[in-house]
């Protein structure tokens, strides 16, 4: 069966012609003659679509939309009209019906609408489900953190998501800024519709207005036609805009009137366009420095830090690092389809004495690369980059630690340095340091290499 449809119809030939027509076709046919029974059948054989008369014994099937919407969101509903009653039609689009057909006149046009329908209820279905996918993966709940920092800035950020407020998220570089935005906007009365993400340090000055608030056809050479901004594919939605610190000054003006109108103008444009969005911005910049030294709007500042929450760096809340650790290796133990069975002290111990200038970002690259290369489902210290063994070594004394300034110790050392560069490929670090493969299995050997 391709489908579900239910037929609500107190004429009897009517509906039974119309069941043998779309049962023909494949679909999968439920009967009801009356608003009572329609609502029960709904409940039992959740179709894709309703094929429902105006005229009902107990009620009127323009006004049983709205019930059917409220009980099963997914399905489509098409009403069958009078002859000439376009009023009819025109109140039950109005109501959430998908179309509407004449009865007896419009009975070619039945199952290509029917086909329509059926796509549209079942990308609505697979809309929803991602929909409370994205939700619970980004739920608050979901955010890893119980120092007392990072649950401080949760609490802020539960209170103000069902707010329309602006939000500014301030913190260094990979401590889950965006994590936080898709947080808000998930737990928002904007939750169903677009999280818009752009980082407006990943385009020049023009493409990014372009990017951003869209233009019209002819405005530049190769605008060949209009296109949508980001803040129009984001209406009614949340736009998230990080590194807002690299933003043009003047097109911070722009962004400005967005927030105190609700509109702006596209390139090539002479009339504004009008959009209802949430803005939630983010920087690892001090922009009061910014302020200070010209570079960014003083206005501005203050209309996007309506509300400001700092995410802590990652080395001030160590506390928080297994269990970052203990996520990262279920993810890529899925991912990758290893287990890791043990986690060595000392393994942890290096994590915890490593400064963390990437923090949480950083973190999970570095379980990513360790779980890769490790053996026998162990992270164990040998599996972590070399300045991560060995914190307090550098410059001259690294050669110390590898055996002195031997040839024999600097040979091990850059071995192990290009092993870990190919991720234990060994064809490929044969071919890079120039030797036989068979050469360098001796090596490793020779030197006790981790691998």
């Amino acid at each position: 069966m391709t489908g579900k449809v239910l037929i609500i119809d107190d004429e009897k030939q009517i509906l039974a012609l119309l069941s043998r027509i779309i049962g023909l076709e494949g679909y999968e046919v439920y009967q009801a003659t009356s608003c009572k029974a329609g609502l029960k059948q709904l409940n039992l054989c959740e179709p894709n679509v309703v094929l429902c008369d105006v005229r009902l014994p107990d009620g009127n099937g323009v006004d049983l939309i709205r019930q059917i919407k409220q009980i099963s969101p997914d399905v489509e509903v098409i009403m069958l009209t009078a002859h000439g009653n376009i009023p009819d039609g025109v109140q039950a689009i109005k109501n959430g019906a998908f179309d509407y057909i004449t009865k007896g006149d419009d009975n070619n046009k039945i199952i290509p609408l029917l086909s329509q329908g059926i796509e549209k209820a079942k990308q609505n279905k697979l809309l929803r489900q991602q929909g409370q996918q994205a939700g619970k993966k980004y739920s608050f709940d979901t955010i890893i953190g119980t120092s007392n920092a990072m649950q401080e800035a949760i609490d802020l950020a539960k209170k103000v998501a069902g707010t329309d407020v602006a939000v500014l998220l301030t913190g260094e570089t990979g401590t889950g800024k965006e994590v936080f935005a898709q947080a808000i906007h998930q737990n928002s009365e904007r939750a169903n519709r677009s999280f818009v993400a752009v980082n407006c340090s990943s385009f020049s000055k023009d493409l990014l207005e372009s990017e951003m608030f869209g233009h019209k056809a002819g405005a530049f050479t190769g605008a060949l036609k209009d296109k949508k901004g980001l803040f129009e594919e984001a209406d009614k939605g949340t736009i998230f805009l990080d590194e807002i610190g690299e933003m043009a000054f003047d097109l911070q003006a722009k962004l400005l009137r967005i927030l105190e109108t609700g509109e702006f103008i596209k390139i090539g444009d002479t009339k504004p366009t009008k959009i209802n969005v949430r803005v939630i911005a983010a920087t690892n910049r001090d922009l009061q420095k910014e302020i200070a030294e010209g570079k960014f709007r003083e206005d501005l500042f203050y209309r996007l830090s309506v509300f400001q929450i700092h995410l802590p760096p990652l080395r001030e809340r160590l506390s928080d690092l297994e269990a970052y650790v203990k996520t990262f290796i279920a993810l890529f133990e899925a991912k990758m389809g290893k287990k890791i069975d043990s986690v060595q002290p000392e393994f942890l111990n290096a994590l915890k004495q490593h400064p963390w200038k990437g923090n949480v970002r950083e973190l999970r690259n570095v379980i990513e690369r360790s779980i890769i290369i490790a053996n026998d489902g162990v992270l164990s210290l040998d599996v972590l980059p070399l300045d991560m063994q060995h914190p307090n070594v550098s410059g001259s004394a690294a050669g110390a630690s590898y055996g002195g300034f031997d040839l024999s110790g600097v040979e091990k050392m850059h071995i192990q340095k290009v092993l870990q560069y190919t991720y234990g490929n060994k064809t490929e670090t044969a071919r890079l340091l120039g030797i036989g493969l068979t050469t360098l299995y001796r090596k490793i050997e020779e030197y006790g290499l981790s691998v």
